[in-house]
């Protein structure tokens, strides 16, 4: 090695040091969280500001290092809309090995003991990143396949249709604590157990941001993926932090769910959409956030996936045909009237004193100036799945 690229590396491990004594300092001087707030610049950097032991949450979208080998075309001619961005690419699998394992590393000092994490990726780069959170100690709870029910042909027809991704829900350590609202995901899911492979679209519709006609972010993530994600491992109140924010949806929805939020976006373009977006987004009342904590419709779509994706929004009134009894959705898809709880099909066995009940029938809405079963709408979801 020559003089030169000797003291090339002299500098850059000088200047790494020094950033992350600047970051320490920071840290030690016990500023407030940036709640609310997206951090510029690079993650890594802009994590290291944040103190130990600090969020309770991390979900992590990061670049999936595609490796797409030049231009991706129809069978009509027309060029696929992919991802061929600069920040998705890598000069090789040992630099993104290196990129992970830095940003995983703050990701589990800033985390609770007993915080979650949450990293999502494709069969491009989750086995690398399962892998490196494994050697750096976090304890892997589940891989949940989200199934898209909606996804992008394969157009050469030389492989599978990639039709899912893998999220890995890791806790820090075989033996720590950890956040499982076991039964908001159970009432969610039609008072079955919720199950690790979770069927909902892709970002599309109104929902999918654009910019001149195009999409703003090509990966963006639907909101139902985000809401399930949150209201499964985290509590009203609790921090939760993007590492990679993109166009804003972790923190809509956290918004939406009553937690707290802090993005990390190096893009300019991104941050100034996530914040507009973010803006807007209402929060839920506070009785529709509280969630069913102790003790069959139609088995493709549970009522919780109608609320989910923002078909049903909690605080609907919804009422029988009669308009006898009126109920109020709350965030998992459970209902309340009065002092009365339950899921679409229990609350409304119980008013009606009967040994079952339909709930997909008996209960009904008002949607677009019409009363409507509720089961209308669910075909609605079904119809929009399918495109």
């Amino acid at each position: 090695m020559g003089v030169m690229e000797t003291t090339k590396m002299r500098v850059r491990t000088v200047a790494r040091t020094a950033s992350k004594s600047a970051a320490r300092e920071a840290r030690d001087e016990g500023a407030p969280l940036p709640i609310g707030q997206i951090l510029p610049g690079d993650c890594v950097a802009a994590m290291r500001s944040l103190p130990d032991n600090s969020v309770d949450c991390v979900f992590a979208d990061p670049p999936y290092n595609l490796q797409l080998g030049g231009d991706l075309n129809r069978p009509d001619g027309s060029q696929v809309d992919a991802v061929t961005d600069h920040w998705d690419q890598f000069d090789s699998f040992a630099a993104y090995d290196a990129f992970t394992r830095d940003w995983l590393t703050e990701a589990r000092r800033v985390l609770k003991p007993d915080g979650a994490l949450w990293v999502i990726g494709s069969y491009h780069n989750i086995f690398r990143v399962g892998s490196i959170l494994q050697d750096l100690g976090f304890w892997i709870l589940n891989d949940v396949v989200w199934r898209k029910t909606n996804p992008m042909p394969n157009f050469k027809g030389t492989r599978f249709t990639n039709a899912h991704e893998t999220l890995i829900w890791a806790s820090q350590g075989e033996k720590a604590r950890y956040h499982f609202n076991y039964r908001a995901m159970k009432t969610l899911n039609d008072e079955l157990q919720m199950r690790s492979d979770w069927s909902m679209p892709l970002c599309g519709g109104p929902e999918r941001l654009k910019h001149d006609g195009h999409k703003a972010h090509p990966t963006q993530k639907p909101e139902a993926l985000l809401y399930r994600v949150l209201l499964a491992t985290t509590e009203k109140g609790d921090v939760v932090l993007d590492p990679f924010f993109g166009t804003g949806t972790t923190g809509a929805v956290a918004k939406r769910l009553g937690r707290q939020w802090i993005g990390c976006e190096r893009e300019d373009f991104y941050r100034d959409i996530a914040i507009s977006r973010i803006e807007k987004e209402l929060p839920l009342d506070e009785s529709a956030l509280v969630t069913m904590h102790s003790a069959k419709g139609a088995p493709k779509v549970a009522f919780g996936v109608l609320v989910e994706n923002g078909l049903i929004a909690p605080g609907t009134q919804i009422f029988d045909k009669r308009r006898r009894w009126i109920a109020t959705v709350r965030a998992d898809g459970s209902l309340v009237h009065e002092k009365q709880v339950g899921s679409i099909h229990g609350l409304g066995k119980d008013l009606q004193g009967a040994p079952s009940c339909n709930g997909w029938t008996f209960w009904h809405v008002e949607h677009n100036g019409d009363v409507k079963p509720i089961d209308a709408i669910r075909q609605l979801y079904l119809l929009s799945s399918e495109d």
